[in-house]
């Protein structure tokens, strides 16, 4: 089984994909840990998509992130899309907390980047208006994607609310034990 979990940030998507990858026993791969450098500087692209291909190219992972530019290596080696699509309020609430708590207690991130109230709540760069301005077009996005038939072999999976979430980790983990 090879998952990606997509959604718009602060949908959850690396919590989720975390426990999906302990129930199904996947290797987790967190795109944003392979695409930040340290000072939040972008990998070249060429690093990135190498140290994706490394990444996936297993039997079981579950890989996490919205990376249009590495897309052509990760879903058709994929066999499943699960897609995060909860509502506005669940997303931004979720983003909001998640993003203060970082900054208040300077969560060490990927290399050693940090998220911090100026970023988070004053920057053009903040993660707050990023999911805010992209949830309308992501959501198109992966419906079109869907609808595109470019990608046929994967199963996808729209789940809309947290406890359908949590229903699908559950079955995920129930399908692997009963091999």
């Amino acid at each position: 089984m090879r998952y990606v979990v997509i959604g718009t940030s602060g949908a959850g998507k690396s919590t989720f994909a975390r426990l999906l990858a302990a129930a199904t026993g996947g290797r987790y791969v967190e795109l944003d840990r392979l695409h930040w450098a340290p000072g939040w500087t972008e990998r070249p692209r060429s690093e990135f998509s190498q140290a994706v291909a490394q990444a996936t190219a297993g039997p079981a992972w579950v890989v996490d992130g919205n990376y249009s530019a590495v897309r052509d290596i990760v879903w058709p080696r994929a066999s499943h899309v699960v897609w995060l699509n909860f509502s506005r309020r669940i997303v931004f609430s979720r983003i909001v907390r998640r993003t203060a708590r970082r900054a208040l207690f300077r969560q060490t991130l990927w290399h050693g980047n940090r998220e911090s109230i100026g970023r988070a709540f004053l920057s053009k760069d903040s993660i707050i208006w990023w999911s805010i301005s992209t949830y309308g077009k992501n959501r198109s996005k992966y419906r079109a994607l869907r609808a595109s038939g470019a990608f046929e072999h994967l199963q996808w999976h729209e789940l809309r609310t947290p406890a359908e979430a949590a229903g699908f980790v559950r079955q995920a983990a129930a399908a692997i034990s009963a091999r």
